[in-house]
């Protein structure tokens, strides 16, 4: 479970919008947009303008593909989700849904006859059903609470579904005289996690559903102080119907407080509704144990799961339990690399599954009979979902450095994977997409790093371009063929910037040794392996070597704040975002200890643990003195992963040293910026600075014209 991968997933993520009570379409409803691209260059607003897929649902005759498409308005600061339907070869598009409230997590029921999703059309987040042409949209659910996902048995008779509980007294549960106090009373950790207080927690709950409304309404884990799903990123994928529909699969993490902090220990429970027993089915597995899922014939329950306690980037294996015998099979024990999701086959003698390799997200299948793994797609791109068809196709989405996710049909003979939504064919074709190249970059220990390059549209090799170190969050997080809606690299390239993207030291798609080499080493290797990639550029005859950038957020903005201490005049411009600056001020402010135990070494107050020390010593505040390049310091304030008096400490310390330093502060933004308008004003102010610093020659040109 490596956290900033899954911040690649929000990136898109924007505020839902307002909720809304017409049963019919409804006026001033968030649509697609007819976009003009002017001389083919990208822009801000252009990059809001794409539709964003998600979710696509092959329906039970396997005839017909149901999805979702988010689009967002800049001038309303909001966006909306309508709800499609397609055939599995793309023809007779269709669009369902046309409201502004947003339906989520939409599934076929009845046979395919009938769509059951989540709206807040109601004032609050509830379940819904409607028919396979959208009509006859009716709410099937009205619990207290907003329901956050919901998963049907598979006779359809029962309904599993996520509601929160309380977590926390509140000051006026305390003292019931003063309900207007907002001061919270905490005696434990995790307290916060990620971009909120924890005042609540999420339950699976269970009800009998008749096919009009909920009933017998059971909290499966009642009584119990303990979440599930996880947060902050676990959903729907957490639980899994056993085939006969007579039990249910669920992940937890059974701890609270201090040692829910220091823990990665997840476990697979088995619940059985008419009993209401449960037993632990991965007693012993010590690290995250996730995303249960039954085998076609329910003999199998195939799940992920990490060996070490505390290691949230281990390596994520794919295991099989015999619910006869209770064997355990590790299915990915030849295969030195991490399983994401997974899908079982329909006739479940094989798993199809999504890894990074070699820099790309793509699809593998790996049969039960005799662990032998097999490639299913190649090329640049990365695939993001997965749903076997039969044994003839299998439904994707897929995107890529120049492409945001579309879905596609994959023909496992031919291994032809062909796009059949084009929902941003219209803006596509109007851009004119840098090139992207793979080079592989000699380091300093004489191993090769993948590294994209990414050139400017129109790129003119005999021209020289100012160039970009793109540095990784994560910090195991690949730097694979992703599209996001913030660091987009072809976004930055139309800007006029060469992009360099290494894969260094310390990320998923290379191995395990690549990959755990950087715990404990903050400053080390993966600090060379980026000074290799941007030198060996350099070199380059149209790379403007007196104007190199270093960019990067999270674990990439805790990377800049270290090379502005260490790269020797290298760069003329940085820009930091949610970055580490001061590690020991890391250490005791955040929230997850297992992964500053394990990524950092310990505390900084134990002397006797050479790793830590060699950590905190390498930590960026400790090298303020060396700074001497300009810096933009970009953070939220309501991130409670790396909090915002980092980027403050950074920010300070850079104008009280003199240095040309400026900062961007989003009041109302976590560890990514959601909202429309403060995306593109983050988009703004991130070229608008490196433009000063990077391109002098225009700079001075536009002062000349103001004059």
């Amino acid at each position: 479970m490596n956290t900033y991968l899954n911040s690649f997933m929000m990136a898109g993520a924007l505020l839902l919008t307002a909720c809304h009570t017409q049963d019919k379409t409804d006026t001033g409803v968030i649509g697609k947009r007819n976009i003009t691209v002017e001389n083919g260059i990208m822009t801000p607003e252009i990059l809001m303008s794409f539709g964003r897929i998600s979710e696509p649902v092959v329906s039970p005759d396997k005839q017909k593909i149901l999805y979702g498409v988010t689009y967002v308005s800049v001038e309303e600061n909001k966006s909306n989700r309508d709800l499609f339907v397609m055939n599995t070869d793309g023809s007779d598009k269709k669009q369902l849904t046309n409201t502004s409230t947003s339906e989520q997590n939409a599934v076929w029921i009845d046979g395919g006859k009938k769509i059951a999703f989540l709206s807040p059309e109601s004032g609050s987040s509830q379940i819904w059903v409607m028919n396979a042409d959208g009509s006859n949209r009716k709410q099937i659910s009205n619990y207290e609470k907003d329901i956050q996902g919901f998963l049907f048995s598979p006779d359809e008779k029962k309904i599993l579904f996520i509601a929160n509980i309380k977590a926390t007294d509140k000051a006026g549960d305390i003292y019931p005289d003063l309900p207007k106090a907002t001061g919270r009373v905490i005696d434990d950790l995790m307290y916060k996690h990620w971009d909120e207080w924890v005042d609540e927690i999420p339950h699976p709950y269970i009800a009998v559903f008749d096919g009009n409304a909920l009933t017998g309404i059971t909290d499966i884990m009642e009584g119990e102080p303990y979440e599930s799903p996880m947060k902050p990123f676990g959903g729907v994928e957490s639980f899994s119907w056993t085939p006969d529909s007579k039990k249910i699969a669920y992940t937890s993490r059974k701890k609270t407080g201090k040692d829910y902090a220091l823990s990665t220990n997840s476990d697979i429970y088995l619940y059985t509704p008419e009993t209401k027993d449960t037993v632990n089915l991965t007693v012993g597995m010590m690290g995250y144990d996730t995303n249960p899922s039954f085998s076609p014939d329910g003999k199998y329950m195939a799940w992920t799961s990490m060996e070490r306690d505390g290691y949230e980037s281990d390596k994520n294996r794919l295991f099989i339990l015999n619910l006869e015998t209770g064997e355990k099979n590790y299915l990915t024990d030849n295969f030195d690399y991490s399983v994401d999701m997974f899908s079982w086959s329909p006739d479940g003698n094989s798993i199809y599954f999504i890894t990074a390799y070699q820099g790309e997200e793509h699809i593998f299948n790996v049969k039960l009979s005799d662990k032998s793994i097999e490639q299913i797609t190649t090329g640049y791109y990365d695939y993001a979902s997965l749903s076997p068809v039969d044994d003839k196709n299998l439904i994707a989405m897929r995107h890529s450095l120049s492409q945001p996710d579309e879905i596609y049909n994959i023909n496992l003979q031919s291994k032809e994977a062909k796009e059949i939504s084009f929902e941003n064919k219209e803006i596509l074709d109007q851009l004119t997409m840098g090139k992207v190249e793979e080079r592989w970059i000699p380091t300093t220990d004489n191993k090769k790093m993948l590294t994209w390059i990414v050139y400017p549209p129109n790129f003119d090799p005999n021209k020289k371009y100012p160039t970009l170190l793109y540095c990784q969050g994560g910090p195991q997080s690949p730097v694979s063929q992703f599209w996001s809606y913030r660091w987009n690299l072809q976004m930055m390239a139309a800007n006029g910037y060469i992009v360099v993207a290494p894969n260094r030291r310390g990320l998923y798609g290379f191995g395990q040794e690549w990959l755990e080499q950087i715990s404990g080493d903050y400053g080390g290797q993966n600090m060379k392996d980026y000074l290799s990639a941007i030198d060996e550029m350099a070199k380059e005859s149209y790379v403007e070597k007196d104007n190199l950038g270093a960019i990067g957020a999270s674990y990439g903005g805790f990377s800049v704040y270290w090379l502005a201490g260490h790269h020797d005049k290298r760069f003329k411009a940085f820009i930091a975002h949610a970055g580490i600056f001061n590690l020991e001020q890391q250490y005791v402010e955040t929230e997850e200890m297992w992964f500053a135990n394990w990524d950092l070494g310990g505390p900084y107050w134990d002397k006797n643990n050479a790793v830590a020390q060699r950590t905190y010593a390498n930590s960026p505040h400790k090298f303020i003195d060396k700074w001497d390049t300009p810096i933009l310091v970009i953070h939220g304030e309501h991130d409670f992963r790396i909090l915002a008096s980092q980027g403050m400490s950074a920010f300070n310390a850079a104008k009280l040293r003199g240095i040309p330093a400026e900062m961007l502060i989003f009041p109302d933004e976590t560890h990514w910026v959601a909202q429309p308008q403060n995306a593109v004003l983050w988009q703004r102010i991130f070229f608008r600075w490196l433009d000063r610093w990077l391109k002098p020659q225009a700079t001075d040109n536009k002062t000349e014209e103001t004059k």
